[in-house]
């Protein structure tokens, strides 16, 4: 009966996590919302080498890639099918906040309806062109007929930086959809398929910013930028009118938890404590901190909490804004 009881005690009570003198703590699935190889894969790769150990019973940290409509699909997996017992979190791109609420009818999605592990870093985003094509600032961008820049779908942050450069700054940005994740977009930009690419400046390779490959040409985030040597325009700067530098304002609102992980609303609570516990431990982890030096990844990061209160802030924008911000984006 003392057996019975305990089991039942552990069951009830750890749940997720069983104290591993007990039993093998379940792994815990880190999903992707992109192929291999991107910035949100080297993120959650190096979260996985490091937050199993900062979870009771030091449970192995999977990665798995879900790539989809911009990472759409492994946000909506959460609520249709993933297990809700607090083994699966996801990594996705937070251009999906804004575009939950320009386009409810496709994206179906509400953000405050799922449970928020915390953020990595925050992004950093800058538009760039590959330097062979001889462009160095804006106004270079604004004297070509067309600028061809790669996202995965509309929507996506990328997207959103390519409509502000469109409607905003002049630069006649055509929108080439479809790639899995920014591998896929880089070696298109090599290959000269497309002009450049907007992104965190932070997921770019190091040779492309060691070598001079790339020219920064508008941030998406007021400065200092991590990593990057040269002054560049930021593009509330760009603007002339305070109605255009609001716009701005709630599309870059989401760049503030640009590494984040979610898991579902039907976790209980005491285990989102958990995972939260665990995730906020692993962003002071030394060893994990040396690894983000080592692989130039920048770590400014959001606790659950934080994240939640950014993304409730975006939710309040007023419909005049968010009819203004659809009629920008979808031209």
């Amino acid at each position: 009966m003392r057996s019975l009881f305990t089991a039942i005690a552990f069951s009830c009570g750890a749940g997720l996590f069983a104290p591993a003198q007990a039993q093998e703590a379940r792994p815990v699935n880190l999903v992707v919302g992109f192929s291999p190889g991107g910035g949100y894969d080297a993120y959650a790769r190096l979260l996985s080498r490091h937050y199993g150990r900062h979870l009771p019973g030091a449970p192995k940290v999977i990665v798995q890639n879900m790539p989809g409509a911009s990472s759409l699909k492994a946000v909506t997996w959460l609520n249709s099918g993933a297990p809700t017992d607090g083994t699966v979190i996801t990594a996705f791109n937070p251009g999906l906040l804004t575009d939950s609420l320009l386009s409810v009818e496709k994206t179906r999605v509400v953000f405050t309806d799922f449970a928020w592990v915390g953020s990595i870093s925050r992004d950093y985003r800058v538009c760039y062109a590959w330097a062979a094509s001889g462009v160095r600032n804006i106004d270079d961008w604004r004297s070509r007929e067309v600028v061809n820049m790669g996202s995965p779908a509309a929507g996506s942050s990328s997207y959103i930086n390519g409509a502000i450069l469109k409607s905003l700054l002049g630069v006649k940005v055509r929108h080439v959809l479809g790639y899995p994740g920014s591998a896929e977009e880089r070696l298109a930009i090599e290959r000269g398929e497309l002009d450049g690419g907007c992104g965190a400046w932070s997921s770019n390779p190091p040779e492309w910013v060691r070598q001079r490959k790339i020219n920064p040409i508008v941030s998406f985030t007021a400065p200092p930028i991590p990593n990057l040597d040269r002054p560049v325009a930021f593009v509330r700067d760009l603007v002339k009118s305070d109605a255009e530098r609001a716009l701005i304002d709630v599309l870059i609102a989401p760049d503030a938890v640009g590494r984040p992980y979610i898991a579902s609303k039907e976790i209980p609570a005491e285990r989102l404590a958990v995972l939260r516990k665990g995730f906020d431990a692993t962003m002071l982890d030394a060893d994990f901190n040396a690894e983000a030096v080592k692989l130039d990844l920048t770590v400014s990061p959001l606790t659950g909490a934080q994240s939640e209160e950014q993304v409730a802030a975006l939710y309040r924008a007023s419909p005049q804004t968010l009819r203004a911000i659809r009629e920008m984006v979808r031209n």
